[in-house]
């Protein structure tokens, strides 16, 4: 009896052993899991202050999650996660939120505001934040329907000199006033379907 327990024994651990050698690394959409609790499932957030992911490009993406692990990009939490995960990790990311649809929010934005922002996006962002935001030319991301809240704390990071704006978008936002600044975050925030 003591040797039939001992072969089963050995037989489960085997198969423990094997099942754990042939397990399939985690795709790109279980990688991404682990961002739905601030940035929403399938990457639609709904908190006011956490961007949605859905729609953003690759490049995006990973060049965001690059500049939090080494810390160029100032955060509070994403600076402490982004250093758990690999580059591959972040490719992975990136190929699944760039995926997905992109996600449109339901919140109020100051309509005067928002049209004037309209005629400012089309003037000066428009060759690179496409379709009235909705695309991002390479690796720059869609401002679309971004909440409001999320958009001011961005502007002021890059107001303050937080985090380091690109050139392009330097020349451009440097030239706004406070009042069109918030007018076109107005207009972002307000663009829906």
């Amino acid at each position: 009896m003591k040797q039939r327990w001992s072969g089963w024994a050995l037989a489960a651990g085997a198969l423990t052993i094997s099942a754990a050698a042939f397990a399939a690394p985690p795709t790109p959409e279980m990688i991404s899991f682990a961002c739905a609790g601030c940035h929403g499932t399938n990457g639609g957030s709904a908190g006011l202050t956490m961007p949605s992911l859905a729609a953003q490009s690759k490049a995006a993406i990973v060049e965001a999650m690059k500049k939090f692990k080494s810390g160029e990009r100032p955060s509070t939490v994403m600076g402490r996660l982004a250093k758990g995960y690999s580059d591959a990790d972040f490719e992975a990311m990136g190929a699944f939120f760039s995926r997905q649809k992109i996600h449109f929010t339901n919140q109020t934005v100051d309509k005067a505001k928002a049209a004037k922002g309209a005629d400012l996006q089309e003037a000066n962002c428009s060759r690179c934040h496409l379709d009235d935001g909705k695309d991002g030319k390479d690796d720059t991301p869609v401002m679309a329907s971004q909440w409001l809240e999320y958009l001011k704390m961005q502007a002021e990071l890059y107001d303050s000199g937080k985090r380091k704006m690109p050139k392009d978008m330097a020349e451009k936002w440097n030239r706004l006033s406070k009042e069109d600044r918030e007018a076109l975050l107005h207009f972002y925030a307000g663009v829906s379907k």
